[in-house]
């Protein structure tokens, strides 16, 4: 089909920026303020600017306060200080509050919905000259003479059979002396690259959780603006790495989420159905009590760490955010990182463009090494390898141990020896998880919640979820595996239909797809492989998420 479509149209830039996120939206600024003639382009496959961000969040300003200084009177949507800390162990029938972690005191943070931060620094970007173009999703990689000479976007208007419909439209080749790549966690072209320049050689694979989020609305009488809480435990056994966040932010809003381990082994476990069940413990219901639902959204995140992070640069571009990996787990924070990783980058790059363009941005590494990024994640880097190893009670241990004994220098590094794909126990030797059914009032069912999320697709186009050998989900997920994928799937994309006649084939409804990368990441044999839909497709978050 490719021979018989019409040339793409070219735009050429100096950068080119993949992803519209904390750190695609700080490099963009950052290569600006230095580069005021650059010609800086960046494409977000999400139909606006802040339409797929999905976060807690809490976010720490240090990032912020460097590039941007006077970002309090740009009113920068940063309106709900940190106040009280809450860390909770739980039993299924008790709370019991901990010492919160030093790496988990908030002051001097902010609650934000950071969709609305990431619409902000959109504004600051197109206030500087920075071309923002949403709804254009990046797939495909441009490449010559070895080296990455942009991107070019997805043609739109294919069919499901995978011809031009009369809504065909080429998509665009945006050419660039330097391409950065801030797709997030679990990019499809960051995916590509790594796989190409083979900068995962030398690296512990990359590991990861699945956080599961609702934003609510309570009545103003139970709101305590600037309230964050954690819990572990319940409902998780000890063996299963996760846990909640909860901040009261806003306007009487709660955002709460749920995130577990990717690396967990029992293949009945749902990811959505326990943390709809999280909500009925009766320390945790009362801050839904008299609520509504409004928002509903999931997304992977990247939980490997210092020793995980690959090598970040390769001829004509670079790796920024969580494209690579900057999440601080113990700190639960990880877009001051991603932001400052594109600052550097975008510093590397404003200098190589200044002294003679060499085809490789490499002082990007270097800066990194030498920032306060390197150091915040070189100082926590075995706390989480140390639960993966140890349980929780373990890692608790371990963790005291790191922080307050050692105080992050402890001269071993805990590796990452697996990945996430190859945790799962065969079904038959994993005790079967009961889940209760949901009340459509504190806890509801997975279509419900996809319906809040906003999530749209054209119907009529290529699935965007593809399978290396159709037979796989049927003979060895179905028959060893207990098909886990109807179950880690947070939206209902993945059902097994016709087991009752004798038939059973795997269905997958796309068009549910809220882009979380699970199955990407979870798939036992890794045969689910997921690829950009048509750009402006997927959750439409709205403020507040």
């Amino acid at each position: 089909m490719t021979a018989d479509l019409p040339p793409r149209e070219t735009m050429e830039f100096d950068v080119v920026i993949v992803g519209a996120g904390p750190a695609g939206l700080a490099a963009a600024i950052r290569l600006k303020q230095l580069a005021p003639d650059a010609a800086v382009c960046v494409v977000e496959k999400g139909g606006e600017v802040g339409a797929h961000i999905l976060s807690g969040a809490v976010l720490e300003p240090r990032a912020l306060n460097e590039l941007i200084p006077d970002w309090q009177d740009r009113n920068a949507p940063l309106t709900t200080p940190a106040k009280d800390d809450r860390f909770l162990f739980l039993t299924e029938t008790r709370a019991f509050r901990l010492p919160t972690p030093p790496q988990m005191n908030n002051h001097g943070n902010y609650i934000v919905s950071l969709g609305d931060v990431c619409r902000w620094l959109a504004t600051q970007a197109e206030e500087l000259g920075v071309e923002i173009y949403p709804g254009f999703a990046a797939a495909e990689l441009l490449e010559e003479t070895g080296r990455i000479a942009g991107i070019a976007t997805g043609d739109v208007g294919i069919g499901k059979d995978g011809t031009p419909t009369s809504n065909f439209a080429r998509g665009m080749e945006l050419r660039a002396t330097y391409t950065l790549f801030a797709e997030g966690c679990r990019g499809s072209l960051s995916q590509l690259l790594m796989a190409r320049f083979n900068l995962r050689d030398g690296h512990d694979p990359q590991t990861y959780a699945i956080g599961v989020k609702e934003l609510w609305e309570i009545p103003a009488a139970n709101h305590h603006p600037g309230l964050i809480e954690h819990t572990i435990g319940w409902p998780l056994d000890s063996g299963t790495y996760g846990g909640s966040f909860l901040y009261h932010f806003g306007d009487n809003l709660v955002s709460y989420g749920f995130v577990i381990g990717l690396d967990y082994r029992n293949p009945w476990l749902s990811p959505f159905e326990e943390m709809q069940r999280f909500k009925t413990h009766k320390e945790v219901r009362k801050h839904f009590e008299g609520g509504r639902r409004i928002s509903y959204g999931a997304r992977a995140l990247n939980e490997g760490g210092l020793q995980s992070i690959p090598r970040l640069t390769f001829p004509g571009g670079a790796l920024i955010g969580d494209a690579a990996g900057f999440l601080n787990v113990p700190k639960i924070k990880g877009t001051h990182t991603a932001m400052k990783s594109g600052m550097l980058a975008a510093e590397a790059i404003a200098e190589a463009m200044a002294g003679g363009r060499p085809a490789e941005p490499t002082g990007y590494e270097q800066k990194l090494r030498a920032s306060w990024v390197w150091e915040e994640l070189a100082a926590v880097r075995n706390v989480r390898p140390a639960f993966a190893k140890l349980g929780l009670w373990g890692g608790l241990l371990y963790a005291g141990i790191d922080t307050y004994v050692l105080r992050g220098k402890a001269p071993w590094t805990i590796h990452n020896t697996h990945p996430d794909n190859a945790a799962l126990l065969d079904a038959q030797a994993a005790p079967r998880i009961t889940y209760p059914k949901p009340d459509g009032v504190l806890s509801f069912d997975r279509l419900s919640s996809v319906f809040i999320s906003n999530t749209n697709h054209e119907e009529n186009q290529p699935a965007h979820l593809t399978l290396r050998d159709t037979s796989v989900p049927i003979a060895v997920n179905l028959a060893r595996y207990g098909a886990p994928e109807v179950r880690y799937c947070p939206a209902g994309v993945y059902e097994i239909i016709g087991a009752e006649e004798g038939a059973p084939r795997l269905q997958i409804n796309a068009q549910n797809c809220v882009h979380c990368k699970t199955c990407d990441i979870k798939d036992p044999t890794q045969n689910i492989v997921w690829v950009t839909p048509e750009g402006g497709g997927g959750p439409n978050y709205p403020g507040g998420m």
